[in-house]
């Protein structure tokens, strides 16, 4: 387990892209304004309605971003590996949170107060440009999912998330497995299906020799012809 007495705060943050440009005295500053925190798994981050009064950077662990229908079903919005950050946004619009988040791992997590990050964008445009370029990252992926919602079928959802996992991007040729990070139900819900539809486009593409499945470990044994398959 990580030290967190001995966790050096500044030089984790030197190598996040969004504060890989600060200087030593800069880092040091908005390190003040840190907290570490640990999760255990299952435990809530946030919930729709808190205060979003800092945003988060996932050490170790994953952390997922959900809704819930007004009938409890849940639509898992992004999975947060290690070394990515989340709630920039809800940050800033100083509203109470939209999405929940939970701990998918016993999780520790780097929370950036909202008052150091306006003291360094008054200090620093360069600063201002780079929160704006990594929340148009985040935005843009969005609307990609949107997209493949409303434009792809099922099938072609499940092939692209694959494909992404294993940056094949279609490319590529040969076998690679791809070890899923969470739980199928909660692929299925990312990718906005049921859990029962994700499982039957698996077995469909094992059938079609395209795919070997175990577990949580999807053998891909031939990427370009999964990506072509139904394209």
């Amino acid at each position: 387990m990580l030290d967190t007495r001995a966790f050096d705060i500044p030089r984790f943050l030197a190598r996040l892209p969004l504060f890989c440009d600060l200087g030593p005295d800069e880092l040091q500053r908005l390190a003040t304004g840190c907290q570490l925190r640990r999760y255990s798994r299952g435990e809530s981050v946030l919930q729709m309605g808190d205060a979003c009064d800092a945003f988060h950077v996932v050490v170790t662990g994953q952390v997922k971003l959900y809704v819930l229908s007004a009938a409890g079903q849940e639509k898992v919005i992004e999975i947060i590996p290690p070394g990515h950050s989340f709630a920039e946004a809800l940050m800033f619009l100083g509203r109470p949170s939209v999405v929940n988040a939970q701990a998918l791992a016993d999780s520790l997590l780097l929370s950036v107060q909202r008052h150091a990050v306006l003291d360094e964008l008054q200090r620093d445009n360069r600063f201002a440009l780079r929160m704006l370029a990594g929340l148009s990252r985040r935005l843009h992926g969005l609307v990609h999912d949107v997209q493949a919602y409303a434009l792809q079928n099922g099938v072609q959802r499940v092939i692209g998330y694959l494909l992404r996992e294993c940056d094949g991007g279609g490319g590529g040729e040969g076998s690679v497995t791809v070890s899923l990070p969470v739980s199928k139900a909660t692929v299925a819900s990312r990718l906005s299906l049921t859990p029962e539809y994700f499982s039957r486009v698996l077995h469909e593409l094992e059938t079609a020799q395209l795919i070997q499945v175990d577990k949580r470990d999807i053998h891909i044994l031939d990427l370009r012809r999964l990506a072509a398959y139904q394209a």
